[in-house]
Parts: structure tokens; C-alpha cells; sequence
């Protein structure tokens, strides 16, 4: 089920896939910190109580709306190759594509799992720059809640274990493998007979407190310039990995202008390249030359529209959209309304759009979690952060795991995707806020991997063209088109499929009734505050009025 919250006049809100972060971020709402503070400090408390979708060694993108500060910008903190990476270094090694797009497989699947497959990662850094510059707690106040989580120790939930145990056929490194890759891994996740906690265990892992506890004394710079960094560094080069100290010293965030669309006089901010705010633009845009409330909400023709919108903007992204340093996107065409239209109209006339996929039978990865938060203020963040694909690797005696964003790079030289020193991969992470006018109306956002800017599209839909309220709009069936078939959640009627299969449209039914990307978001309708979390996960929506001091 889904968990909304309503107040009138409410003083603020944290919605997240975890309790335990979202109660962290609310008690910083209630003893006077902003919606900065609250995010950083529920981000933290995301990679100790679900460490496979985020840690302060992933990446992310931060939206920031802080009128009061005159501020509105995206810190992007992707990960980017290492110095050592080159773009032919795994050409040799393919073995297939994701269906989905989200990702390469390789011969001994050395870039999903392991030394080579960590990208130099963003998150503490991005964390500590918002903060320290928008926060108005000290640092080690926001960062003390994750400490006395990894303290405490985390209970396993039932969507942590599920994630842990889950098992497919697509060729990926089963996540329980990765938990077993380093020996400093299998120490906080496996007993001695190498088996994982089951759901409502408790897993302590006091080498990430002591870390945390070290961060919060000297900020980042000790991760990226100090004594962590060394032991970072030592560790990957006693281990044949990519990343160096050099790597870790040259890294730094972008910050970046908003990229705005307009949908049916609603203005969408969003982030730029290489994230995927250009997709849910470019969708959006198409999509305002259609009649949605008139077909009817998951419809037949509704769902063949949207789809081969799905799959023109997959296209796009596929052939044009990587990182700006190194690929020459062209934005203002793809963001463009007289594009928008002609795509429309290639849709309204009946064309199928293809989408060009290396064969194989590889599903998407939702290694990343997401926070939406409003403070009292008009204060907004979203925010998605991620492992992508978590690496499996440990250092001892650090407790955290690093990202495996490598293995989304196309291995394929001369390619938009390709691998180069210093460059960050497209991600679909797209942490938006919706305008009317000058004011926020929606604080949006999700993990899901490919299927991100799927998830906030119908979301955004279901809001703006079926008037829906935000916890319904965040629960209603999903479905997607990231490749030439539609793929549908297990609540859409068979009998409209059927419909969509004797139009000539490959059908695959996702055994899961709730999937698609895991959409959060905070709805603002004058004074009043919703938020809905999607049920997908285990998280909620909390509202919070400051405490009065006396």
C-alpha cells in the first residue's frame, strides 16, 4: 500500500523508500534544520539501512530550490571513469546488451562486479558541498544520525532482503555474490556458513560508524584528499583496480542551470546531461499534442501512445545523449517543441519506432534510491543517488560499498556511451520539480534504473491529465517501452494487452504488480502537503511541524 501524509499548513515533508531515513530527515525538519540538512542527513542514513542502493561512494544528481538563498540548481555528481579506463579495454569481451539498454554484458563480467567495474564516486562530496553551503546545522549534527544507525545496526527489511535474494536469468552478478565478493564484505553481510540475515535480523557494521564518525570531524576532504583517500587508493591498487588517488584528488562536482520543458501550462525543471531530464522533456512535449483524458487512463490507445513516445525518446537518448564533455548532445533539438511535433505526428500517423539492441536477455538495474523533502520555508530538494550496479568491493576496515558504475559504459569504441578517462555515463536519474507559474506544485523523483523517466511520466500524467491524487498517482499501474517491446506490470488487464498484441506489439508481462521505477513525490496545493511513496518499497511520507522552543 502506498503511505501519503496530509496537513494543512504542514511545516514540512521527507518521502523516501526508508523509514529509518525518512524519520531521520523529518526530526531534522522538526528541530529547526532546513530541507537541505534534512536530505543530506536522510541521504546518509540511506546507504547504512539499504547499502546496495547507495553509499557516500555512489553517485547522483541533487536538484536545489531554495527561493530564500535566490537559489535554484543541480549539483551532478556523476561517476566518471578512472584515468587508467580506455575506450577499447573491454571491446574484445561482449557478450550482449540489456534489452532495456541499462547496461553491457561481458566475458568474466569484469564491469559489473569487482575492482575494475568502480567509477571515481561523487556522493560524500556532493553531500558535503550542498550542505555546507545551504545546511544551517553543523555538519557532524547531519551526519550523526548515520552514525548511530551503522552503531545500532540496521534491521533487514523485507525489500533489502528481497533485493539481496532475487535471482534471474539476464546474466548479472547475483546481488547475494556481491555481498560475498570481499572478504571485508562477507564480514558484514554473510555468518560463517557465508548465509545472509534474513528480513528482520539485524546487521551491525561498526567499520562504517568509525568511518562516518571520521567524516564527520573532517568533512569530505578526508575521502578524497586525506587519509581515507590513501586506504581507498592502497586497496585498489593491491586489487587491479581502475581508480587512483589521482582520481579521487581531480574529482568534482558540476553545477548546472536547471533544463526546463512545459507541459500544458505546467514549467518542468529537471537536470541536463548526461542525466535524464532531457527524456522526460522530450516525452512530456510529445505528449502535449495528444488528448490523454480522452483516451482514458490505461487504455489501449493510451498505452500504444505513450509507449512509442517511450521508445522515440529512448532512441534519442541511445544515439545523441552522453556526457556534454565529451559528446556534442544536441539539447536545444531535443528539447525543442517543433521536434516534439514532428515526432507527434510520425505517432498519430501509426509509425512503429525501433529501437536498436544488442541481443540478449539482460533486465534492468534498480540499484538507487531517491528523497524528496519540503521544508517550512518553500525549501525543496530531489534528489536520486545510486550504486548503479553495486561493485561488491569493500575496503577493509571502511565498511562501505562502491558503486559499479562501469558497467553501463558501452565497451563498443566511437560510440556516444563509450568509456574515456574522465567521463561520466548517460543516467536516467532525473530528480524534477514542477512549476505552475512561479511556484512548486510537485517534488519528484525515483529509483529504477532505464525505467526512471518512465515512472515520473506517468506519474506526472496521472496528476496533471487524470487528476489524480498524489498517492494515486505514485500507485497506479505501470508499464514501459525502453526497447521494441512494451513491458507491463502485472495489473494491467490482460484483456487490453491482447489488444496491444493483435495491433502487432511484442507484450511482456512483469510478474510484479507494482514496478516501473519507484516514484516519491511531495504534492503542494496552496497550503496543503501530500506526499506519496510509492509501494514498490518499503518507505513513506512523513509531514512534520517544527518544534517550538521555548
Amino acid at each position: 500500500m502506498t503511505h501519503p501524509a496530509s496537513a494543512s499548513g504542514a511545516v514540512g515533508m521527507v518521502v523516501a523508500p526508508q523509514p529509518e531515513a525518512v524519520e531521520a530527515g523529518a526530526l531534522v525538519l522538526r528541530d529547526g534544520g532546513n530541507a537541505v540538512d534534512a536530505a543530506i542527513t536522510c541521504a546518509l542514513v540511506q546507504g547504512v539501512v539499504d547499502p546496495q542502493m547507495t553509499s557516500i561512494a555512489g553517485f547522483g544528481s541533487l536538484h536545489l530550490y531554495l527561493p530564500g538563498h535566490g537559489v535554484h540548481k543541480l549539483i551532478d555528481f556523476h561517476g566518471r571513469a578512472p584515468a587508467r579506463a580506455r575506450p577499447d579495454m573491454w571491446a574484445d569481451r561482449i557478450e550482449g546488451e540489456a534489452r532495456d539498454g541499462f547496461g553491457f554484458l561481458l566475458r568474466d563480467q569484469v564491469n559489473d562486479v569487482g575492482y575494475q567495474s568502480i567509477t571515481v564516486p561523487g556522493s560524500l562530496l556532493a553531500y558535503h558541498e550542498a550542505q555546507s553551503a545551504y545546511g544551517t546545522l553543523p555538519w557532524a549534527e547531519v551526519v550523526r544520525p548515520a552514525i548511530e544507525h551503522a552503531e545500532a545496526g540496521f534491521v533487514v527489511r523485507p525489500r533489502v532482503y528481497g533485493f539481496w535474494t532475487q535471482r534471474d536469468d539476464s546474466g548479472r552478478v547475483y546481488t547475494g555474490d556481491r555481498l560475498r565478493h570481499t572478504e571485508a564484505a562477507r564480514k558484514i553481510y554473510c555468518d560463517a556458513q557465508g548465509e545472509l540475515p534474513l528480513p528482520g535480523s539485524r546487521v551491525h557494521n561498526p567499520d562504517l560508524a568509525r568511518s562516518l564518525r571520521r567524516i564527520a570531524e573532517a568533512g569530505a576532504e578526508l575521502f578524497y584528499r586525506g587519509e581515507i583517500a590513501r586506504e581507498i587508493a592502497a586497496d585498489m591498487e593491491h586489487n587491479g583496480g581502475l581508480l587512483t588517488l589521482e582520481d579521487l584528488e581531480n574529482y568534482r562536482t558540476e553545477h548546472t542551470e536547471p533544463l526546463w520543458g512545459e507541459y500544458r501550462g505546467y514549467r518542468i525543471a529537471t537536470n541536463r546531461p548526461p542525466g535524464g531530464g532531457v527524456m522526460l522533456i522530450e516525452m512530456l512535449q510529445m505528449l502535449e499534442y495528444f488528448d490523454l483524458s480522452a483516451l482514458g487512463h490505461n487504455t489501449p490507445e493510451y498505452i500504444r501512445m505513450l509507449c512509442e513516445v517511450m521508445k522515440r525518446a529512448t532512441r534519442d537518448k541511445d544515439r545523441f545523449v552522453g556526457d556534454p564533455a565529451f559528446v556534442d548532445v544536441p539539447l536545444d533539438r531535443l528539447v525543442d517543441k517543433a521536434y516534439a511535433k514532428k515526432l507527434a505526428r510520425e505517432i498519430e500517423s501509426g509509425q512503429i519506432a525501433r529501437v536498436e539492441r544488442l541481443d540478449s536477455t539482460q533486465a534492468e538495474s534498480s540499484n538507487t534510491t531517491h528523497l524528496s523533502v519540503l521544508d517550512a520555508d518553500g525549501n525543496a530538494v530531489s534528489m536520486t543517488h545510486s550504486l548503479g550496479m553495486p561493485s561488491g568491493v569493500v575496503t577493509e576496515g571502511l565498511g562501505f560499498m562502491y558503486n559499479g558504475c562501469m558497467g553501463v559504459f558501452d565497451p563498443r569504441p566511437g560510440r556516444t556511451g563509450s568509456i574515456a578517462p574522465g567521463k561520466s555515463r548517460f543516467t536516467s536519474l532525473c530528480p524534477s520539480i514542477v512549476f505552475r507559474g512561479s511556484e512548486p506544485v510537485l517534488v519528484i523523483g525515483a529509483p529504477g534504473g532505464t525505467q526512471i523517466p518512465m515512472g515520473i511520466l506517468q506519474t506526472l500524467l496521472n496528476v496533471i491529465d487524470h487528476g489524480m491524487s498524489i498517492s494515486d498517482a505514485v500507485s497506479a499501474p505501470r508499464f514501459s517501452a525502453t526497447s521494441n517491446a512494451i513491458d507491463v506490470s502485472n495489473r494491467i488487464p490482460r484483456y487490453v494487452t491482447r489488444e496491444l498484441e493483435r495491433a502487432g506489439y511484442e507484450v511482456i508481462r512483469n510478474h510484479q504488480s507494482y514496478v516501473f521505477a519507484m516514484v516519491h513525490a511531495i504534492r503542494i496545493e496552496g497550503n496543503e502537503v501530500t506526499g506519496g511513496a510509492d509501494p514498490a518499497g518499503d518507505g513513506m511520507a512523513l509531514s512534520v511541524a517544527r518544534r517550538i522552543r521555548a
